[in-house]
């Protein structure tokens, strides 16, 4: 077996600039790609029910499944409802949550005859992974991940659990276990996946075939998402804990009552600038992917009618 490499340096090297310009290039080739044969590939995709889904779910991932999925590609979603508990007292009514989540999917088009939806209780198997897989993986290693830092730090501290530390290893498995060979992914989200990359070549190190030129997993690629950044009503990043989100099935009378609520300013021409007005801008910007329109030229319509125009 070769040396297992830290991979400390391997997820930081993930992100490097460089790093992430080839991975852009990649992810280009690989949307070229899909468009003259998605049959070549099988995604992987989840989310965590530890609440109902918003239109940040939907712009930031949800509508691109659903591209993918009428593009032709094999479209696996995971509702990860074990890893609701990684860093929780308590999980929420977690059977409910994962019932309205499959239903806003079918909602929003997900379609189960072209595509898989399974949660982690559901198939034990994939779960049985995690045991070879922590072999693979340091202590050290997994403490540098950038998600289980950043979990850690936003609970103040407290002591880790062992399901929080070894996160990113179950998220291996999710993406292993069904052999996918393409996950969409923010740039976040990127050690994450190398994480994975990282396991699958080690497992096949120490426990692989004997012809190298055939891997039990496939290295998986990453499809990096287009979509802008979406904030919540109070120009922050949306969040269910911060009450600052627009649920998928809320009716269009709730709707309007909390957008008129929103966060904006006192300037009453209205311009689209991220920068400076953030939390203009961002209105403008849910305005325009709900209309397929441009900010902008939104922005250019409402003219002086003032944030609530």
């Amino acid at each position: 077996m070769t040396e297992m490499i830290d991979a400390g340096d391997q997820l930081a090297a993930s992100t490097s600039d460089v790093s992430l310009r080839r991975t852009e290039a990649r992810s280009a080739e690989i949307e070229a790609a899909i468009v003259a044969d998605p049959s070549r590939f099988r995604i992987m995709t989840g989310d965590r029910p530890t609440g109902a889904l918003h239109i940040g779910h939907y712009f930031g991932s949800l509508a691109n499944r659903v591209r993918l999925q009428d593009a032709g590609v094999e479209t696996i979603i995971l509702i990860a409802d074990y890893q609701v508990i990684t860093d929780r007292d308590g999980t929420g009514p977690i059977r409910e949550r994962a019932i309205n989540m499959v239903a806003d999917y079918l909602a929003i088009g997900i379609d189960p005859s072209r595509s898989t939806i399974y949660a982690h209780s559901a198939v034990p198997a994939l779960n049985q992974l995690l045991l070879p897989f922590l072999s693979l993986v340091t202590d050290a290693e997994l403490r540098r991940n950038p998600t289980v830092k950043a979990d850690l730090e936003a609970t103040g501290d407290r002591p880790m659990s062992g399901l929080l530390l070894t996160y990113p290893v179950h998220q291996a498995a999710d993406i292993l276990f069904c052999k996918a060979n393409l996950v969409p992914v923010g740039k976040d989200q990127l050690p994450h996946l190398e994480q994975t990359r990282v396991v699958a070549r080690r497992f096949d190190e120490r426990y692989g075939r004997a012809n190298p030129s055939e891997p039990v997993f496939p290295q998986a690629e990453a499809l990096l998402s287009k979509a802008p950044t979406v904030l919540g009503l109070d120009g922050t990043k949306m969040s269910k804990s911060k009450g600052n989100v627009i649920d998928l099935g809320m009716d269009a009378d709730t709707t309007a009552k909390l957008i008129r609520k929103a966060v904006t300013d006192s300037n009453r021409q209205i311009t689209y600038d991220p920068i400076n007005r953030p939390e203009v801008s961002n209105l403008l910007m849910l305005a325009a992917l709900c209309t397929d329109g441009d900010p902008e030229q939104i922005a250019e319509e409402i003219g002086h009618g003032g944030g609530g125009g």
